[in-house]
């Protein structure tokens, strides 16, 4: 079970999107890419469904451990605790069941 999930909001704690907060649209591999966070150019060759090719700007991948989950307004390290035979993620600063 991941600490950081799909759809969760995060804040970026180091880097140089340092402080900045965002949805989490994809997690794999130890990383994650936050929506309009790490924005990268990527020069595209022309294809079918892109016709015209050109310089797009994209969401790169960012280490998982460099974003802390958002609960409540506030960023919070993640545990995790077993809820009526549940594993169920705990935000360590208020102790309330995330999910």
């Amino acid at each position: 079970m991941n600490k950081i999930k799909k759809g969760d909001i995060v804040k970026i704690i180091t880097g140089k999107d340092k402080g900045s907060e965002g949805k989490v649209i994809r997690v794999a591999d130890g990383k994650v890419v936050v929506e309009g966070c790490n924005m990268v150019t990527k020069h595209q060759k022309a294809s079918q469904s892109n016709p015209k090719g050109g310089i797009t700007k994209i969401e790169s991948p960012i280490d998982i451990s460099n974003v802390m989950l958002v609960v409540n307004g506030k960023p919070t390290r993640v545990g995790f605790k077993l809820d009526g035979g549940k594993k169920v993620r705990v935000a360590k600063a208020t102790g309330d069941v995330i999910d």
